[in-house]
């Protein structure tokens, strides 16, 4: 792979970088954000760094993944919708061979790159069968194989919390190494310790920190859930409004923005019968995000003790917002059934009759939860609605971004890669390990907003996820619901997208259409119906999520 030295800043100093990703929480989560979950150490960033109010994500795991290593569109990565192969370049469920990472790019600019956390774009794997699993063949990539020197987590999507189905440290799979195993605690261990080995090394490092939680299942050990128990027993209602209010205050977002109605499929909370099993959900959610808290509390005190928290970017987001996925419901959990560490059997599902939280139990919180995630917004995971695609953003570079600063303008995960290198003066790389040309990258620098100018975004940002589509293009949003109609929505005056002005502005609908269909041309997107037909065949029986 080719990148050009040879633009480094005249008398700089490489600082290590540090991307945090955390995995299904939504944009008000986390305390600095209007939560009323403790989360002292990302606050603590937030305070010495930027917040974002409008960075966006790519509505799914996979597909953000993929867009954030590479700086491209998920599509033009290989992945438009999951990990499955549909035989078609933009739909290859892995990052294809052309696409230059970030770890590559960073590797080339003279970093150690080192990854701790979940992967999630390599190909297809089935949890059930990891017997029969060949990571690191063609189809198949693993972190060591796209420019990481060191890692150690999970390849696919999601896993139990104390009993992980495979867990790989570099090229290898290894079990949990003590009783009392649980993968976030795991991932920040294993990231201090890099941080730590690499140290007698001449060149900075670039980590790549990937937290599975606070995606499901609901599991966190009983002393911190207890710590949250009985905070929710006003309901969803009562603290999306807090935390509307909260944003407000904060300046992240506009006062006269109303609050999107509760998700209609939600029932009010004085309608929920078993009010206690639902705190109880979302008590273990919010212990899952604390936990992961502290995990970025151990990483910053290790920069301290180092003394190179003052030579270190950190960068922290989320992969997309709140899910409402239901498990064994709706037949997501048989993909990780099995045994606890001391054999137990795993029971699926949301079942009122088990508490959630430990090794024993596999369950998520559910709709009602995750549209207080999402809160102000509407919708969820998946959707391309605010509530789907919004992340906080938090950016902390001492002596160059000012502190408890807030920027407004919108940016999406694939613009992290050209800003780094913005960062270094590197160009964009032009080719990897002797294949053809490198895609261009899709995304643009934010340098200028990180450093106080107020630069205009140059292009529109577009979305497709499972026929959810979006293009937004200054105050203007075009967005619809896979088989729905447009909806136009004006950002600056109603970012919560209550009010639908597609009638009236007809010429505004069509020219955003003609955007969102060039760009669907270019990426390859494909009809979802189609897509589904074809999924069917390639896996016959499978359920396409």
């Amino acid at each position: 792979m080719k990148t050009d030295q040879t633009n480094l800043k005249a008398g700089s100093t490489r600082p290590n970088i540090i991307l945090i990703l955390v995995d299904d929480m939504g944009y008000s989560d986390i305390g600095c954000y209007g939560s009323e979950v403790k989360t002292p150490n990302l606050d603590r960033l937030a305070r010495q760094g930027m917040r974002f109010s409008s960075m966006y994500n790519a509505a799914r795991c996979c597909p953000t993944r993929a867009s954030l290593l590479t700086g491209c569109y998920p599509h033009k990565a290989g992945i438009g919708h999951m990990i499955g192969d549909f035989g078609i370049e933009s739909y290859r469920g892995r990052l294809l061979d052309e696409n230059v990472t970030i770890a590559e790019a960073l590797k080339s600019a003279g970093y150690d790159t080192l990854m701790s956390g979940k992967w999630h774009v390599g190909g297809d794997y089935d949890s059930r069968f990891t017997d029969q699993w060949n990571p690191g063949d063609e189809e198949h990539p693993v972190p060591l194989q796209r420019g990481f020197d060191r890692f150690y987590g999970l390849l696919d999507g999601a896993s139990s919390y104390f009993n992980p189905h495979f867990i790989m440290e570099d090229t290898k799979r290894v079990l949990p190494d003590c009783d009392d195993y649980y993968a976030t605690d795991a991932f920040s261990r294993k990231a201090v310790d890099m941080i730590r080995d690499q140290q007698s090394s001449d060149n900075p490092f670039f980590l790549y920190l990937a937290y599975t939680a606070p995606h499901w299942p609901l599991h966190a050990p009983e002393e911190d859930i207890a710590k949250y128990e009985g905070s929710f027993k006003k309901g969803w209602d009562y603290h999306r409004g807090a935390r509307m209010e909260e944003l407000k205050a904060s300046g992240i977002l506009k006062d006269g923005w109303n609050i999107s109605p509760r998700d209609p499929l939600v029932d009010s909370w004085e309608a929920v019968s078993d009010k206690s099993w639902e705190d109880r959900r979302m008590a273990v959610y919010a212990a899952q995000v604390e936990l992961l808290d502290k995990g970025v509390g151990q990483v910053l005190d290790e920069l301290d003790r180092l003394e190179i928290a003052d030579d270190t970017v950190i960068m922290f987001l989320s992969d997309n917002g709140g899910c409402a996925e239901l498990l064994a419901e709706d037949g997501w959990a048989r993909f990780y059934a099995g045994k606890s560490l001391d054999g137990r059997d795993v029971r699926l599902g949301n079942r009122t009759d088990l508490l959630p939280g430990d090794a024993t139990t596999f369950m998520s919180y559910d709709r009602g939860w995750s549209n207080l995630s999402n809160a102000p917004f509407r919708l969820h995971k998946r959707f391309v609605h605010e509530g789907g695609i919004s992340t906080p953003f938090i950016v902390r570079w001492p002596g160059e971004v000012e502190a408890n600063s807030i920027a407004h303008k919108e940016c999406h995960v694939m613009d992290v890669l050209p800003t780094l290198l913005d960062i270094l003066g590197v160009s964009s790389p032009t080719e990897r390990a002797g294949l053809s040309e490198a895609p261009k990258m899709d995304g643009e620098s934010f340098l200028g907003c990180l450093q106080g100018r107020t630069e205009p975004r140059q292009t529109p940002i577009f979305w497709e996820h499972q026929g959810n589509a979006a293009i937004r293009n200054g105050e203007w949003k075009l967005v619809k619901t896979h088989g729905g109609d447009w909806e136009l929505y004006n950002m600056d005056d109603d970012r919560t997208e209550i009010k639908n002005l597609v009638e009236g502005n007809e010429s505004i609908r069509e020219r955003l259409l003609r955007d969102y269909n060039a760009w669907a041309e270019y990426c390859d997107v494909r009809d979802w119906v189609e897509l589904e037909k074809m999924f069917q065949t390639l896996y016959p029986g499978s359920k396409l999520h």
